[in-house]
């Protein structure tokens, strides 16, 4: 079979409306799995075990639940309940609450990480609590993590073609609707193949400055 570029060119225009909804979901998904996995990671260090209880519950839930199951379970399930969300948005939500319990043990670590001098210092210099965990904690535990969450980010980046399932129509979602209208499945295939590594392999580059950044 030969390689049909006249294909490529009558995909581009789908293709780039499908990377800037793989782009979407990549980049507010990440935000809610980085943001909730604190919360999470956080309310396990909690003294009352009836808030840690349930939190690790939950989270050992959502982890040991396949990400395709939920994101059935948002999209038709919930409206039946009387919830009813956009598919975009339920991709989002799927994926940003499914990695957020992955994110969690990575904070954990950073967090358990830290040398205990310095919550012995924080206590000695006599700081709140809360000031303990902005100034002192948390600056540190997030920078040992940085590389650990960037590969949960491309990790994302991966995933969202399972978004197709709800009706979204990302970069593998398009690529599929362009093949089956004009037969022609290896060109839209190939592309979206060599985005997906383009895309992985800036934010590598991204995130390893980023750490870089950090670690000075």
């Amino acid at each position: 079979m030969e390689w049909d570029w006249s294909a490529v060119g009558d995909f581009m225009p789908q293709f780039w409306d499908g990377l800037l909804v793989t782009l979407q979901a990549l980049a507010l998904g990440s935000l809610i799995s980085f943001a909730l996995g604190l919360v999470w990671a956080l309310l396990m260090r909690a003294p009352s075990r009836f808030v840690r209880w349930p939190v690790g519950v939950v989270s050992e839930f959502v982890r040991n639940t396949p990400l395709l199951v939920q994101l059935f379970f948002l999209f038709y399930v919930l409206p039946e309940w009387g919830v009813t969300l956009s598919a975009l948005t339920t991709g989002v939500i799927g994926i940003g609450l499914h990695y957020s319990t992955y994110t969690m043990q990575v904070y954990r670590a950073g967090i358990e990480a830290v040398p205990a001098g310095q919550w012995e210092a924080a206590t000695a210099l006599n700081l709140p609590r809360v000031r303990t965990w902005q100034v002192v904690i948390l600056p540190q535990a997030i920078r040992r993590v940085v590389p650990a969450l960037g590969n949960y980010v491309i990790s994302m980046l991966k995933d969202t073609p399972m978004l197709m399932v709800i009706t979204v129509l990302e970069m593998l979602g398009e690529a599929r609707l362009f093949a089956q209208e004009h037969f022609q499945f290896t060109e839209p295939l190939t592309v979206i193949g060599v985005a997906f590594i383009v895309i992985s392999y800036l934010a590598s580059l991204l995130l390893r400055s980023l750490e870089r950044r950090l670690v000075r």
